[in-house]
């Protein structure tokens, strides 16, 4: 439990210290009148109390990630603690901040926008697209296991496409209605619900005590057979980095009414869910230590849902498995949600489409649902779709990481920033999901001694292009 300790107080104390040290660069001015006052469409744009701003940003980015990403990512022992921390304070909270104070700055854009303003009008068509196919995959993917979950607790005639229905009717509103109506009002309640989960676990921890693995003692066991790296990075991401974030922080953006608000909003959520992954990871850890990874009485691999409801009905008692059931479908849920709606106002920003018109929003939204649902019944007619699905989702995910990390690095360099702040995660983060795609099996499935050299060549070419781009740019100045 020490090595748990200290990474928990090293969360708390990065927000403290090195959130204040990269607000600090993005210079925050209190009287700059935000885009939720200047642009108010009474739809998207609308000014939001900061506490509700924040648990609204918690649940967006959250979802399933930090407790399913983190149960997977113990699997690889304690070397998740140290992603975690370092993941959440020097790349992802920084990812999250900076992304959503440019979005800000820029009259709350999207983030394909973002990346064209800064990487070029060739990569924001690139990011767009690849933003899309992201936001539909979250939104498939996060109907089918609540559907699921609920279709197992119900009457025989309520089944999984009923849930589906049902869940998908809920995504229609979310998606088109102003903001407060829907996800204003019960997004607070199902955060609460996440943090007490979270709150409880980690009392139980520390009443409970268990003999959890040191990290001067090793990595403890490692139960998943793919190598750390660079698979635990893809593994954990909502708990450490998430492109996916980057997506959700300018439907904020549009709602914060003073710029010093940024960094509770979003290094804070961030840390926030730093913290709830860390608690699942070691929670998770000492499941794995008494029951292993396989269940015993059916043969098959422990699912995250089944070590999350296990864990907090063993834990809490009833009411704990009632929370457990709450979050692990609700939070799901809601952020499947807000996918779509950053879909929809993604397409809205590229094409210059108002959306103060329901019939707008409507045109927009009717192909982006009819693809989600396409995944959605390709997800329940292959046995193997979901997996499927899954996998292109983390990768995906990670890679608009890669997007994000560099636009801003360069945004950095022309507001003479200390640029290796972003540079630094952003070579990292191209290693990582280099490495990946061609050393997963959904990728090439390439043995590590060749993917490794692959990816590290990657990242060179990588480095090359920003020193390339750096001198040009300083030459042109001179």
């Amino acid at each position: 439990m020490i090595t748990f300790s200290i990474a928990l107080i090293l969360l708390l104390a990065g927000y403290w210290i090195y959130g204040k040290f990269i607000d600090r660069i993005f210079s925050p001015d209190s009287k700059c009148k935000t885009p939720a006052i200047t642009k108010a469409d009474g739809v998207d744009y609308i000014p939001l109390p900061t506490w509700k701003i924040f648990m609204i940003q918690f649940l967006n980015i959250a979802g399933l990630g930090p407790i399913f990403g983190a149960i997977m990512g113990a699997q690889f022992g304690t070397a998740s603690y140290i992603w975690i921390v370092i993941g959440t304070i020097f790349a992802g909270a920084v990812h999250d901040f900076l992304s959503g104070t440019l979005s800000l700055r820029h009259d709350g854009e999207s983030l394909p926008e973002q990346i064209g303003r800064f990487l070029g009008q060739r990569t924001k068509k690139v990011a767009c697209i690849f933003t899309m196919i992201l936001m539909v995959l979250v939104g498939a993917v996060f109907v089918s296991g609540p559907a699921e979950l609920l279709a197992g607790m119900t009457p025989e005639y309520l089944d999984v496409y009923f849930w589906m229905a049902v869940i998908f009717l809920y995504y229609v509103l979310a998606t088109m209605l102003p903001i407060d109506q829907i996800i204003g009002r019960i997004y607070p309640l199902f955060a609460v619900a996440l943090l007490f989960m979270a709150v409880g676990i980690l009392v139980m921890l520390y009443v409970k005590s268990p003999d959890l693995p040191e990290i001067w003692n090793g990595f403890g066991t490692k139960y998943e057979k793919n190598p750390i790296f660079p698979m635990m990075f893809i593994s954990i991401a909502c708990g450490a980095i998430s492109g996916f974030h980057a997506t959700q922080s300018p439907l904020m953006a549009r709602c914060i009414t003073n710029e010093k608000h940024c960094r509770p909003v979003f290094y804070g959520a961030m840390v926030t869910e730093g913290i709830v992954a860390l608690i699942w990871a070691a929670a998770a850890t000492w499941f794995f230590q008494e029951n292993g990874i396989v269940d015993k009485a059916t043969g098959i691999a422990y699912s995250g849902a089944k070590v999350a409801t296990d864990i907090s009905i063993e834990w809490l008692g009833g009411f704990g498995g009632i929370l457990a059931i709450l979050g692990i479908v609700a939070a799901p849920i809601t952020s499947g949600d807000t996918a779509l709606r950053s879909a929809r106002l993604i397409v809205a920003d590229f094409f210059h489409i108002e959306q103060r018109s329901i019939r707008k929003r409507l045109i927009i939204c009717i192909p982006i649902f009819l693809v989600t649902i396409g995944l959605l019944v390709y997800s329940f007619s292959d046995a193997e779709g979901f997996k499927i699905i899954w996998r292109y989702f983390a990768w995906c995910n990670q890679t608009l990481a890669v997007f994000t990390l560099w636009a801003i690095t360069v945004w950095m360099v022309q507001a003479k920033k200390n640029y290796w702040l972003t540079l630094v995660p952003a070579l990292f983060m191209t290693s990582v999901c280099s490495t990946y795609i061609v050393i997963a099996p959904e990728g090439l499935g390439l043995p590590p001694q060749i993917a490794y050299p692959i990816g590290i060549i990657c990242t060179i070419i990588a480095a090359a292009w920003f020193v390339v781009w750096f001198r040009k740019r300083k030459a042109n100045r001179i």
